[in-house]
C-alpha cells in the first residue's frame, strides 16, 4: 500500500494535479507499480455522504481533475450513502482510493459506518488523502475546529479514531488557514499551539505532500511542524524532510533526559523510548514526548534489549538513530547500532577508543595532542615503579573504562604504589597509572554534525577536580563560560577530529598547564585528559542553557534531525553552580541564600541521591554578567559556620 497525504492535489486554483515537489510523477509511478501501466480503476469516498449536489460536484471535479492531469482511467465511482450498502465490494475492485476534503468529522462518522478501516486491511493499491480525508487516515484524528461555534462547543470532539494508515496528524491548507480565526480565536495560536503539547501535527501549501510507502513516511515540499506550543520550519520546497525513527534509551534518567525526546518529536522525529519502568510511572513530560514506549524488565539484559529494538523495527521500519546519551550504555548502543545496521552514532569497533583510557592515548598521538605520560597496571609493579621514577610522584590510578571519578586513586610515594598493588591483587590490570599534572580542568563540550563541523560549544571551567570533591566529600563549584576560549575550541576539534566523531554530543576534559612542562606544553597550554562522547552530566547542560540563553536538547535534536543547529543563543551569561551536603552547618540559611541571588539565581534543586557523590544535595545554579560576581557567589552558599 502507498499513501498520499495532501491538503490538495493541486496548486490553489488549478485544475490539474501538481507537478512541484514531484507529486504527479510520484503518483503516475506508484498506480503504474500497482496496474502494470495500465489505467486504474478509482474510488472515491465522500466526506459529506447524505449532500448529494457536493458531493456530485465533487465527482466531476476530481474526475476532471485526473484526466487533465495525463491521467487516464478505467473507472470512477464516487462512494456516498446511496451505495454505501456496497462498500466492500467496491474497495475490494478498486486501485486508487481518494479520501474526498470536506468536514472532518462528518467524513469520519461514515468512514466508521461503512467500515473503511477494516475492509482497508491488506488493500495493495493507492491511497490518497485530501484535506479531511488525509486527516481522518490518522489512527488519532486531529480535527481542529473549523465551522462556526466548534470552537465554543464544549461537547465538540478534537480527536476522533481513524483508519489507522499513519500516525501523522495534519492540519492541510497553511497557505489558506495560517491566519483563521474561528469563533474569535485563532486557529494556529489560539487553537492548535495549545492542543500541540503532547502532539506533533503537520502543515504545509497545497502542492506539498507526504508519502508513506512500506511504512515508511517522507514529507516533500515546504513544510512545518506544530508541537509544544510552537511552530518549526522542518522543509523547504523541492526539499524533502524524511521522519526518521529515534529509538532513545533509558529517557527517564537523568531526569532533564526528556527534552531531548522533546526536542526530537518538536522536529517530526518518530521518538521510540526504551526503559525498565512501566509506562504509568514514566514523568508526564516524558510520556507526552514519545510516539511509542517498551518496557523491559531490564536494560542491561541485552537479549531483551534486542527484542525491544527488533519490534520497534518491524512496527516502523528502518531504525534512524538509537541513542541514550548516556556513558553507562554507551557500548550497548554501539552493539545494538552495530546488530540492525543504524547508520548514526559510534559501532562497537570504535567503543575501545571512546572508553577505555589506554586507547584514546593512541588516538590523541594521531591528532598530535599532548597527553599525560600513562602506564598500564597489567604492566605490573616492578614496571609501574620503573614508570614512576621516570615521571616522579604523584601519580594517578584509575579504572581504564570507566567514568567520573569512581576508582580513582591518587599515589603520593613508593609507599603508597606498593599498597595501591597490595589493595588491587586481582584487579590491577583494569586500571591506568598515570603522571599527576597540575593545572585547571576545563571541558569542551559541543555538538557535532556529520561533517564534524560544531553546531555548538561551550567551555566549563572546574576550579576543584571531581576526583577531590568525591573523595573529600568537598562542596562543588565549578561554572560555565561565556565564551569558549579560541585555544581551547581549537585543541577540542583537533580531537574531534583525531577521533573520528561525528554527530554526536561530546564532553572532552582539558588540564589548562599552571607551569611549564616540557613534553606537554607551556603555561596555559591545554592536554588531553579524556573524552567522553556524551553531553556532560548533571545540570551542566541546563547550565548551558541558562549561560547561553538557548536550548541544547534541542540544538542536539535539531542537529539529528536536520545536520545543524535551528536554535539561536541570545545574550551571553556565566553561569555557576554551588552545592551544600547534608550534615554540614552553613552559615547562611537556605533563606538567606534566596534573598542574597534570588533574582539571579536560575535554578535550585535537591540532587537525585545517584548524583550526589558527585554534585552534593543541595544545587544553586545562577548566571551573573560578571565572572568577578562568581567568587563570592561560592563563597556565599558555602561558607560553614
Amino acid at each position: 500500500m502507498t499513501v498520499f497525504l495532501t491538503g490538495s492535489p493541486t496548486r490553489f486554483g488549478e485544475p490539474f494535479f501538481t507537478e512541484d515537489n514531484g507529486f504527479l510523477a510520484d503518483v503516475k509511478a506508484s498506480l503504474a507499480d500497482v496496474t502494470g501501466g495500465l489505467p486504474p480503476r478509482v474510488l472515491l469516498v465522500s466526506a459529506a455522504p447524505d449532500d448529494l449536489g457536493f458531493t456530485e460536484s465533487v465527482l466531476k471535479g476530481m474526475s476532471e481533475c485526473i484526466w487533465k492531469s495525463g491521467i487516464e482511467t478505467a473507472e470512477i465511482v464516487m462512494l456516498d450513502r446511496r451505495n454505501a450498502f456496497d462498500t466492500a465490494a467496491l474497495v475490494r475492485r478498486a486501485q486508487w482510493i481518494i479520501l474526498c476534503g470536506g468536514h472532518v468529522p462528518t467524513q469520519n462518522k461514515f468512514l466508521h459506518e461503512i467500515g473503511l478501516k477494516e475492509l482497508l486491511q491488506g488493500f495493495e493499491g493507492v491511497i490518497m488523502g485530501c484535506s479531511a480525508g488525509s486527516m481522518n487516515c490518522a489512527d488519532n484524528v486531529y480535527s481542529h475546529p473549523e465551522l462556526p461555534g466548534e470552537a465554543k462547543d464544549p461537547g465538540y470532539r478534537r480527536w476522533l479514531k481513524g483508519l489507522g494508515l499513519t500516525d501523522i496528524q495534519i492540519i492541510p491548507h497553511f497557505g489558506q488557514v495560517r491566519y483563521a480565526v474561528v469563533d474569535g480565536l485563532r486557529l494556529f495560536e489560539d487553537i492548535a499551539f495549545p492542543d500541540s503539547i503532547g502532539h506533533t501535527f503537520y502543515t504545509f501549501p497545497d502542492g506539498c505532500y507526504i508519502k508513506i510507502k512500506d511504512g515508511k513516511p517522507t514529507l516533500y515540499g515546504d513544510a512545518f511542524a506544530i508541537s509544544r506550543g510552537g511552530m518549526r520550519h522542518i522543509s523547504e520546497e523541492n526539499k524533502s524532510f524524511n521522519f526518521m525513527n529515534l529509538i532513545f534509551i533509558s529517557p527517564h534518567f537523568p531526569a532533564t533526559y526528556w527534552h531531548f525526546c522533546a526536542g526530537a518529536k518538536a522536529n517530526g522525529m518518530n521518538v521510540l523510548a526504551i526503559a525498565d519502568t512501566p509506562w504509568d510511572n514514566l514523568p508526564q513530560e516524558l510520556r507526552q514526548n514519545i510516539n511509542d514506549y517498551y518496557q523491559v524488565r531490564n536494560l542491561e539484559d541485552y537479549d531483551e534489549m534486542y527484542r525491544a529494538v527488533a519490534w520497534f523495527a518491524h512496527k516502523y521500519g528502518k531504525i534512524d538513530w538509537i541513542e541514550s546519551n548516556n556513558e553507562y550504555w554507551l557500548e550497548q548502543d554501539a552493539r545494538l547500532r552495530t546488530d540492525f545496521n543504524v547508520p548514526t552514532g559510534l559501532h562497537s569497533d570504535r567503543i575501545a577508543a571512546v572508553r577505555n583510557k589506554s586507547e584514546m592515548k593512541k588516538y590523541y598521538a594521531l591528532g598530535g595532542i599532548p597527553t599525560a605520560r600513562q602506564i598500564k597496571g597489567a604492566e605490573g609493579y616492578a614496571k609501574v615503579s620503573a614508570f614512576a621514577r621516570k615521571t616522579g610522584f604523584p601519580l594517578i590510578a584509575k579504572p581504564d573504562s570507566g567514568m567520573g571519578a569512581s576508582g580513582t586513586t591518587k599515589i603520593l610515594d613508593q609507599e603508597g604504589l606498593k599498597a595501591w598493588f597490595d589493595a588491587h591483587p586481582q584487579n590491577y590490570g583494569l586500571y591506568v597509572i598515570e603522571e599527576f599534572i597540575t593545572g585547571l580542568l576545563v571541558s569542551y563540550d559541543a555538538i557535532f554534525n556529520s561533517k564534524g563541523e560544531p553546531v555548538f560549544e561551550n567551555n566549563t571551567v572546574f576550579p576543584t577536580p571531581i576526583m577531590d570533591i568525591v573523595h573529600d566529600n568537598l562542596d562543588t563549584c565549578y561554572w560555565t563560560n561565556k565564551t569558549v576560549p579560541a585555544k581551547l575550541a581549537a585543541i577540542g576539534r583537533k580531537t574531534v577530529k583525531a577521533f573520528g566523531v561525528v554527530s554526536r554530543f561530546v564532553h572532552l576534559e582539558f588540564f589548562q598547564l599552571d607551569r611549564d612542562r616540557e613534553g606537554l606544553g607551556r603555561k596555559g597550554d591545554y592536554v588531553g585528559l579524556e573524552v567522553n562522547m556524551r553531553p556532560p552530566g548533571g545540570y551542566t547542560p541546563d547550565m548551558m542553557n541558562f549561560a547561553h540563553s538557548s536550548d541544547v536538547y534541542q540544538i542536539w535534536a535539531d542537529m539529528a534531525a536536520f545536520d545543524e543547529a535551528r536554535k539561536p543563543q541570545g545574550e551571553q551569561f556565566y553561569c555557576a553552580y554551588a552545592s551544600r551536603r547534608d550534615g554540614k552547618v552553613y552559615r547562611h540559611s537556605h533563606e538567606e541564600v534566596l534573598e542574597r541571588y534570588g533574582s539571579a539565581l536560575s535554578l535550585c534543586d535537591r540532587v537525585p541521591d545517584a548524583l550526589s557523590d558527585d554534585l552534593g544535595n543541595t544545587a544553586y545554579i545562577a548566571r551573573f554578567a560578571s565572572r568577578s560576581d562568581i567568587q563570592p557567589f561560592f563563597d556565599f552558599v558555602t561558607a560553614l559556620s
